[in-house]
């Protein structure tokens, strides 16, 4: 099994009481779904995580698959009342295993290429990195990877399905919609109700 690292967009920010909740959830025990929740008064604040941060969970899953880890952890929030995922994303910072992972390529891979293929035109630099962690822009890595031949889309199909999922489920969440017509869209007859 591999470790999936993305961050999932939420309906909205935690709120003190959902954030009790999660912190009480045995699904997100083993710590590998985090959030970031803001202050109260944030205005009283003169820095403060933006509203995309407050949206969203860092996510570290283990799952056979990427879309596998994504459907885990948004079947899991809606444990927590009033939250559901309605997207998914990478961000662009990945270590040199989160790249390989991407990739398809193998971590030993992606490090001999990164230490042979360094210098103008070659494999990119680290861009920085926390207490010796060296990050990549994953954008740098893959426009490299396809400049020497290897087929790399700029988002993994999973989780363009993941996303696209999510985003519908959001759209009829709470929706009227006969099971005839989501029949005749190729869905589910039945789907989840208001959070």
């Amino acid at each position: 099994m591999s470790e999936w690292s993305f961050k999932l967009r939420l309906n909205q920010p935690l709120t003190p009481e959902q954030a009790d909740a999660f912190d009480h959830c045995d699904a997100f025990a083993d710590g590998a779904v985090s959030y970031t929740l803001g202050p109260q008064d944030a205005h009283q604040y003169p820095q403060h995580p933006g509203p995309a941060k407050l949206n969203e969970l860092s996510c570290d899953i283990e799952a056979p698959t990427l879309l596998d880890a994504v459907a885990q952890v948004a079947r899991s929030i809606r444990l927590v009342p009033g939250l559901r995922a309605v997207g998914v994303h990478h961000e662009d910072l990945v270590t040199l295993g989160e790249a390989a992972q991407r990739c398809g390529r193998s971590g030993q891979s992606l490090e001999q290429l990164s230490r042979e293929q360094r210098g103008p035109g070659g494999f990119p630099g680290p861009e920085s990195g926390p207490e010796g962690t060296a990050f990549y822009s994953w954008r740098k890595i893959a426009e490299f990877l396809r400049s020497i031949g290897d087929t790399v889309p700029d988002t993994p199909h999973d989780l363009v399905i993941a996303n696209q999922a999510l985003c519908l489920a959001d759209e009829l969440e709470g929706c009227d919609v006969s099971p005839g017509t989501l029949a005749a869209l190729g869905l589910p007859t039945s789907w989840p109700g208001p959070g």
